[in-house]
């Protein structure tokens, strides 16, 4: 009988590395198979909470909020592309790219959690976000990438110029900060051990192995 876990993955849209530990976590649960029925919960978390809607350049971004240099962000990019590529994602990261604003991203991922279609939904904010390059606080990007999940246009449309669902965002934006999230992808288990990071299938795999078997210590990670 498949053990049951409950997953809640952190993250933002505009994390690259939430990306690569989505899909890495995806190919963990492929591995372990039968022997385990996996809920997983999109939380919200926003790395830019003040991005403005236009956004900013990727590379000058970096610079300013971590003191990197264009070297050194390219070459970061480029780790990202060989990690995208290698679990069968795109990233087109190009000197054009930009950072977006993704609360409104995120109000989208809750009601399609209530649709039962938020993977699918997370997915497809990624691809817009860094396959296409395409702006995560446009309105119509959003409407586009939740029929993309098998979601009702017209109804995206309709929450995302209502700003509907705003408080739930915001109330589980500060329940995650409260229990000591600050960096993404934070992929908790079982609301008990916690994995941080863009981590390869392989981490993944051992701790979902170990939580299932019982003998996971105190903290995965």
């Amino acid at each position: 009988m498949a053990t049951p876990l409950r997953i809640d993955f952190v993250s933002d849209v505009a994390c690259p590395w939430c990306v690569i530990g989505l899909r890495s976590l995806m190919k963990a649960l492929e591995a372990v198979g039968d022997k385990v029925e996996a809920q997983i919960h999109f939380q919200p978390f926003e790395l830019n909470p003040d991005m403005a809607p236009e956004g900013e350049n990727t590379t000058e971004h970096v610079i300013k909020k971590y003191g990197s240099n264009p070297e050194r962000s390219a070459a970061s990019r480029n780790a990202m592309k060989e990690s995208g590529d290698a679990l069968g994602f795109a990233f087109n990261f190009g000197p054009q790219s930009r950072i977006w604003n993704t609360f409104d991203a995120h109000r989208l991922l809750h009601w399609a959690g209530l649709e039962g279609k938020q993977f699918e939904m997370k997915e497809a904010l990624f691809k817009a976000n860094f396959t296409d390059q395409l702006s995560t606080s446009d309105h119509g990007v959003l409407a586009a990438a939740a029929e993309t999940a098998g979601l009702d246009g017209k109804r995206a449309r309709e929450v995302l110029a209502s700003g509907e669902f705003s408080d739930e965002v915001r109330r589980d934006e500060m329940l995650w900060r409260n229990r000591g999230i600050n960096a993404v992808p934070a992929v908790v288990f079982n609301e008990r051990w916690m994995i941080q990071g863009g981590q390869p299938p392989h981490v993944f795999e051992q701790a979902i192995r170990q939580i299932v078997e019982g003998t996971a210590t105190a903290a995965v990670d």
